[in-house]
């Protein structure tokens, strides 16, 4: 038996998210057909974590358990060329078998951009967040300062199910703007709940549009209440960018 690990690249506009689901088509399903394929066997893919419908992946991280002897090279051209061109297997190596991409996880980076003019991109439309309103990338900085550390983020977070704890260690945060009027904010975590980012940026946003004070932000880690501005930022500005092991 061999544990082979993979680094995923994907554009997550088609899919509804990483994990297989009856009612329509995704990563994790498009992944374990071709597998099944090419080993004859029957496989289960194991992902870093779960991505949502939209969401992208720069280096998602998977494993999965086989007996076949094709060799790592041989197995990632042979899943590049059974897979869709907007999922791409950048690597593959064989592991130790008690190796596993989610559970041995130590934190996950996160990037999500924001594409801050009046005019929409062609090329990056399904690739980030259009926001035409000015933002005071100040505020919205020293608003993501306060997410650092370990909190109860129950209040950026769309569901709790399956969450043993709400609470999350904030090990690195940043927001940076980029050429081409990109705001990028990226943050390192332990762990994330879902929709957690998602929320942090849209209500992140409210902030730079003066909507909202940094300490309004930083009132809903304090408190763990979901407020009335609390909003979702879109999934498509959204990228799983690293996994830490």
């Amino acid at each position: 038996m061999r544990n082979i690990k993979l680094i995923i690249e994907y554009d997550g506009s088609n899919y509804l998210g990483w994990q297989r689901q009856p009612q329509g088509l995704t990563i994790q399903e498009v992944l374990e057909n071709a597998l099944e394929k090419i080993t004859k066997e029957k496989t289960v893919v194991i992902g870093s974590g779960r991505t949502d419908s939209g969401v992208h992946a720069l280096a998602q991280v998977a494993n999965f358990k086989t007996q076949s002897a094709i060799t790592t090279t041989r197995l990632q051209k042979a899943v590049n060329s059974f897979i869709p061109k907007d999922i791409v297997i950048k690597s593959a190596e064989d592991v130790a078998l008690n190796f596993h991409a989610q559970f041995d996880a130590k934190s996950k980076v996160y990037t999500y951009k924001i594409l801050n003019r009046h005019y929409h991109s062609a090329l990056e439309r399904q690739r980030a967040w259009l926001i035409p309103d000015n933002l005071n990338l100040v505020q919205m900085q020293n608003a993501s300062e306060l997410l650092r550390g370990e909190h109860d983020f129950r209040g950026f977070a769309l569901s709790r199910l399956g969450a043993k704890t709400t609470v999350r260690k904030v090990l690195n945060v940043s927001l940076q703007e980029r050429a081409g009027s990109v705001l990028e904010f990226e943050i390192e975590s332990t762990g994330f709940l879902k929709g957690m980012v998602r929320l942090i940026v849209g209500t992140l946003v409210h902030v730079g549009k003066e909507k909202i004070t940094p300490d309004d932000f930083g009132k809903v880690i304090q408190s763990g209440v979901k407020t009335h501005f609390v909003r979702s930022a879109p999934p498509c500005g959204l990228y799983l960018k690293e996994v830490k092991y």
